[in-house]
């Protein structure tokens, strides 16, 4: 098993969404003879691609698995999705590759979702190259993206192989490290030729330039070259496999998918330079027992552990559940050791996934990406160990949501059922949030974008028969007072039989914003007795759930009772608690009461060129520009901005920037709403409740 591992490369194909990575995946599966013809993702016959939503959108929606065979290699491919929306299924089953390739495309160059991707890979201390894909493309431009991915990319990118030919000319490859050329004919398949002669010196002084760059990951190999001693090929593939396991530089190849252009190069550069499992350095976890640190190596001798990546509910399977083996190895079937949910699971078939289909496997050893079907308690994130050897490992966090819609079915009564079908599709989304707003009444499903959660109302129907309509969802105001008052709240109701009688003396007070509520007992003399005291206090509360303007809670107010009266026969608690709340709607009219909304803070990134155009958007919501700073080439706006303006930011934005922008966005506080927007919205809300 530790051999195989050794012949073992996994490879996170990243990339923006449309860069090719589908394409790239469907033509390596196809080379290494395991399709008989290459999916298309324009016809929606990829073997990557295949839940109806990816067909119908023509992109993927979540990551693909798929193990090929090449020169006695293993080729592990995760083909990512690349679109904003899908980006956190990309982040988290990223972890388990030991080598990103990113894709980029030469016409249009590195996008930010691109950027994106990069910065994870960063995060996770993962081993880059670069592809150049779509060569053979009218204004595609080899140059410029190299430029490009200098400009914006890291580690820094070198250049491993040219194009021979431009555009729709495009149809061959110098190899810089083995100093040949190559012509490809329509079917893919590739013929050595000379080095074209008018390609010459720009061969040389690239390869010059390429040994100068391998040579930093090598000391003793500078030196050599600077005293003028040949490099052997041999030595250069080594070094650049020690430079990019390392992180000194990310080496450029190119090609094209669909042209079939340059892939068996690539897949030949997976094998003798990209890292196997065993060379990636050991993982980072603690011991369960202590939260001490510890760490296992990839080795298949030391005790099993790996870490869950992805799960998928299968409505036929049930739930699959996806992980990377870190150290030691699995058979087909056995125990294991949940160490993050604490509890032992079993399984009885170990799988490899391939497309849509999962195949059964003997076992798997470090580096292995391997499923188990119906386990009770694991979701994604969480560690699978040996039960005599614990370990817990940290994986990523999905991406923060971005978006909320309220669910409203359309055959009504299905509240619960929607709810409990969206739970077992955020198992296998964890970038979804699902949430029961008690205030507003409202099931709110959250995510990356209105495609995201589209997308996910899709899959509801299609798995669990669920229809359900996306509306914006209410937003939960607020409601506090501006002015101090003191008001008497009186309840006597003294005919026949036991009477009530509660009688206290309030001082209402606005409180600075975010104190929330509070009471004081000021009574002296025992004007009222200290056992109804408490009485008054929760009647307070318990009214002050509704405002006077739109029945909103009403918060940051402190109560006072400083003066009242009681009656020896007819008081009780249930009196003074009527009492107290009396008080608080009097005192309520009087204190000048006013609407809270909530405040959130944003970031957003985006290209120099549209900055004017999100000023001044941001102006027109109401936003407060706090201050800006340069990222790479990119701006970040950090801003205030109210959250009724701001929740149809992500289809905005994404036009403003062409897909280019991203946002954060989380909660800061709650502030006055203008007078003039309150009215409208006070307006707006009763005529709602009345209907």
């Amino acid at each position: 098993m530790g051999q195989m591992n050794e012949t073992l490369r996994n490879v996170a194909l990243v990339a923006h969404g449309g860069s090719g990575k589908t394409s790239l995946a469907e033509i390596m599966i196809n080379k290494a003879g395991m399709t008989t013809r290459v999916g298309r993702v324009e016809d929606g016959n990829t073997v990557m691609d295949f839940e109806p939503e990816e067909l119908k959108r023509q992109a993927s929606l979540s990551s693909g698995f798929f193990q090929l065979p090449w020169k006695k290699h293993t080729i592990s491919l995760i083909d990512t999705p690349g679109d904003q929306n899908f980006i956190s299924d990309a982040k988290l089953c990223m972890q388990a590759a030991d080598t990103a390739l990113i894709l980029v495309d030469a016409v249009d160059g590195v996008k930010v979702q691109t950027e994106q991707v990069n910065d994870f890979a960063s995060e996770y201390g993962l081993p880059c190259a670069i592809f150049i894909n779509k060569l053979d493309r009218e204004r595609a431009d080899f140059s410029r993206t190299v430029e490009d991915a200098v400009q914006c990319l890291s580690p820094k990118p070198i250049i491993l192989q040219l194009p021979i030919g431009t555009e729709a000319d495009f149809n061959g490859i110098v190899d810089l490290v083995g100093m040949k050329a190559y012509r490809y004919d329509d079917s893919g398949n590739a013929t050595q030729i000379d080095i074209p002669a008018d390609m010459q010196d720009m061969v040389e002084t690239e390869r010059e330039t390429l040994i100068e760059n391998v040579a930093e990951a090598d000391d003793a190999l500078i030196e050599r070259y600077l005293e003028g001693e040949t490099i052997t090929n041999q030595e250069l593939r080594d070094t650049l496999k020690e430079g990019i396991l390392s992180r000194t530089f990310a080496p450029v190849l190119c090609g094209s998918a669909t042209g079939n252009i340059g892939i068996d190069l690539l897949m030949d550069f997976m094998v003798t330079c990209l890292p196997s499992p065993l060379e990636s350095p050991p993982r980072q976890g603690v011991n369960p027992a202590n939260d001490e640190a510890t760490e296992r190596a990839a080795d298949p001798d030391a005790p099993f552990s790996a870490f869950v990546i992805k799960t998928v509910a299968d409505p036929y399977a049930g739930r699959l559940t996806i992980f990377k083996v870190v150290s030691g190895k699995l058979g087909s079937d056995g125990n294991f050791y949940n160490s993050t949910k604490e509890n032992k699971e079993r399984f009885n078939q170990l799988l490899t996934i391939a497309g849509k289909e999962q195949k059964p496997a003997t076992e798997a050893g470090p580096g292995s990406i391997v499923a188990v079907a119906k386990l009770k308690e694991t979701k994604t994130g969480d560690t699978l160990c040996d039960d005599g050897n614990k370990i817990r490992y940290t994986c990523a966090d999905p991406m923060p949501t971005l978006i909320s819609f309220a669910l409203e079915s359309k055959a009504t009564g299905d509240e619960d059922k929607i709810y409990i079908s969206l739970t077992k599709l955020l198992e296998e989304d964890t970038a979804l949030k699902l949430e029961r707003n008690a205030e507003t009444k409202e099931i709110l499903l959250s995510g990356l974008g209105q495609v995201h959660i589209e997308s996910t109302i899709e899959k509801l129907k299609r798995k669990f028969n669920v229809d359900v309509l996306l509306k914006t969802p209410k937003i939960p105001y607020r409601e506090t007072i501006k002015k101090k008052v003191r008001v008497q709240g009186k309840h006597k109701k003294q005919s026949g039989g036991h009477g009530q009688y509660g009688d206290c003396w309030i001082v209402m007070e606005p409180l600075p914003r975010g104190s929330g509520f509070e009471f004081v007992d000021a009574i002296v003399g025992g004007v009222i007795p200290k056992n109804y005291i408490p009485a008054v206090e929760k009647g307070i509360v318990e009214a002050c759930q509704k405002g006077p303007l739109i029945g909103a809670p009403c918060v940051d107010f402190r109560a006072t009772v400083d003066f009242g009266s009681y009656h020896a026969v007819d008081s009780s608690e249930m009196a003074f608690k009527v009492a107290g709340s009396l008080a608080y709607k009097k005192a309520c009219e009087e204190a000048k009461p006013v609407l809270l909304e909530p405040i959130m803070k944003v970031t957003v990134t985006t290209p120099d060129e549209y900055m004017g155009d999100i000023m001044g958007d941001m102006n027109s919501r109401r936003g407060r520009v706090l201050g800006m700073d340069s990222a790479g080439k990119n701006q970040v706006i950090n801003a205030e901005v109210p959250l009724a303006e701001f929740q149809t930011y992500a289809p905005d934005l994404r036009s403003m920037t062409g897909g280019r922008g991203m946002y954060a966005m989380e909660f800061l506080r709650y502030d006055e709403v203008p007078a003039q927007i309150a009215n409208k919205v006070i307006e707006q809300i009763k005529a709602e409740q009345e209907e």
